[in-house]
């Protein structure tokens, strides 16, 4: 009895911990930001990268990461969004841009399409806050540079909106208006609360300015409470990640220089098949 007790225990130390649910998801949010930083890298419009994040997040409401690393899934995302929203740029192109292999973002397609189930079309918040702006030009009868200013830093607020758990709780309406809410707020460019009073007036569904004004609220606080990972931080995860998948510093070293060595030896071999051209 006491050596089944020597041996639960000794295997209760030796099982790697989980990831807790902040560190699950300050991973998530740390490749959030480089999923941001690759679409930036190739010029990608701001629809492309709204898509791309959607669809990373709705990934994650079916997998952990502790299945499969964001780093992988970032990259299918793009290429994916790139795709529907008729931006097409190869798999290897888009690898070679960002020193990764192609082969990764072909083999994640299916797994991502049948966790999104396939639902592909995204609505992002930016064409609303042109449409918003568009109206307020006609209601206070203005057209002039404040009110372009206000859409930039409108567009810039969606940017940060994107990045918390809103466009998964909120429709892009409410979204685009919370932005230039938020923008408006530091400009002081218009009278936002007469305008979204005469605006709820004329629709014929029943929303009470109140209501909106709570889910804006909610999503400016979601900003508001948005907190990026330390070094630190992500340290202590990708360490705990490693020991979840039986991973060693070792092993990793060990990978990386068998891909080297490898990469070489492919190198070598296309200049040596070249020479013979």
């Amino acid at each position: 009895m006491k050596f089944v007790n020597i041996f639960l225990s000794a295997d209760k130390h030796s099982r790697p911990k989980a990831l807790s649910i902040e560190e699950e998801r300050f991973l998530r949010i740390f490749y959030e930001n480089k999923l941001r930083e690759v679409c930036g890298a190739f010029y990608f419009p701001h629809k492309i990268q709204a898509t791309a994040l959607i669809y990373f997040k709705r990934f994650y409401l079916q997998w952990s990461v502790m299945e499969h690393h964001p780093k992988d899934i970032i990259l299918t995302c793009i290429y994916t969004a790139c795709k529907i929203e008729e931006n097409h740029v190869s798999a290897e192109e888009l690898g070679k841009g960002i020193s990764q292999d192609h082969q990764v973002i072909l083999n994640n397609e299916m797994l991502v399409l049948q966790s999104l189930e396939f639902d592909l079309i995204v609505y992002a918040p930016y064409r609303s806050v042109e449409g918003f702006i568009n109206d307020m030009e006609d209601y206070f009868r203005e057209n002039d540079d404040q009110l372009q200013m206000l859409k930039e830093a409108g567009k810039a607020e969606v940017d940060r909106i994107m990045l918390t758990d809103a466009p998964l709780l909120f429709p892009p309406g409410q979204l685009a208006l919370a932005a230039l809410h938020q923008a408006n707020e530091m400009q002081r460019v218009v009278d936002f609360e007469r305008y979204l009073e005469n605006m709820l007036s004329h629709q014929s569904s029943f929303h009470p300015f109140q209501d909106l004004s709570d889910n804006m609220n909610a999503i400016e606080m979601l900003v508001r409470t948005y907190k990026f990972p330390s070094d630190k931080d992500m340290k202590n995860i990708n360490r705990k990640l490693k020991s979840c998948w039986g991973l060693s510093t070792n092993d990793d070293k060990k990978r990386e220089k068998k891909s080297k060595q490898k990469s070489r030896h492919s190198s070598a071999e296309a200049q040596n098949g070249s020479s013979f051209t």
